[in-house]
């Protein structure tokens, strides 16, 4: 199963969330099923904090090299974004809440048929539908921007990677395809540029 992220490197995106205890993603994938993992993005010149996400990231593809594939794939921009997002098999999004202001890239996913596994916020708050549109991390409502935050939500990608999507992916093959057929009918019907134009016209500019 390949998991997709590819968006700014920015601190609140927490692109190194899935590698809060890599010990437990090396045991899922070696009891589950196979994953690998795709990541694109740039970190903004000045954002320490971003370039810092990024070598989080390949210091946990390094650890993991023996027994989960990671890519980190420079240039990131329209072109890769598109392959990426009609590429991958999940879609991954764990902004810490409630810094999240929309999600493109998750609605772009869901056009191609990729479920998303996103903290509830941004767009994922309308768009999801548990186990039918994709899954939630963690809990919505408030946040304290803590550490518990992390870790609760880190524990949440886990469990919910180890005991439903991994097996739903490896195990039972119509219903996986099912979720993707939902994210196209759903989701891929609604979050598109004609509802956003129409918003726009009749609630801005009208």
């Amino acid at each position: 199963m390949t998991i997709g992220f590819a968006r700014r490197a920015a601190t609140y995106k927490r692109a190194d969330l899935l590698f809060t205890d890599t010990e437990r993603l090396r045991s899922i994938a070696s009891k589950i099923g196979h994953l690998q993992v795709i990541y694109a993005g740039k970190a903004h010149p000045q954002d320490q904090g971003g370039k810092e996400i990024i070598k989080r990231i390949f210091a946990a593809k390094e650890a993991l090299r023996n027994d989960i594939r990671i890519a980190y794939i420079e240039d990131y921009g329209l072109e890769l974004g598109a392959l990426i997002t009609s590429g991958v098999d999940v879609w991954l999004n764990t902004p810490e809440p409630p810094l999240e202001a929309s999600g493109t890239s998750g609605m772009k996913a869901a056009l191609n048929g990729i479920p998303s596994f996103s903290v509830l916020d941004g767009w994922w708050v309308e768009g999801h539908i548990e186990g039918i549109t994709g899954w939630s991390i963690g809990k919505d409502g408030k946040r304290s921007g803590q550490s518990q935050d992390r870790s609760e939500d880190a524990a949440s990608l886990y469990e919910k990677l180890e005991n439903t999507i991994l097996p739903l992916f490896y195990h039972d093959r119509d219903r996986f395809i099912g979720v993707m057929l939902h994210c196209i009918a759903l989701n891929g019907s609604f979050f598109n540029t004609q509802r956003m134009l129409q918003q726009y016209v009749v609630k801005a500019y009208y």
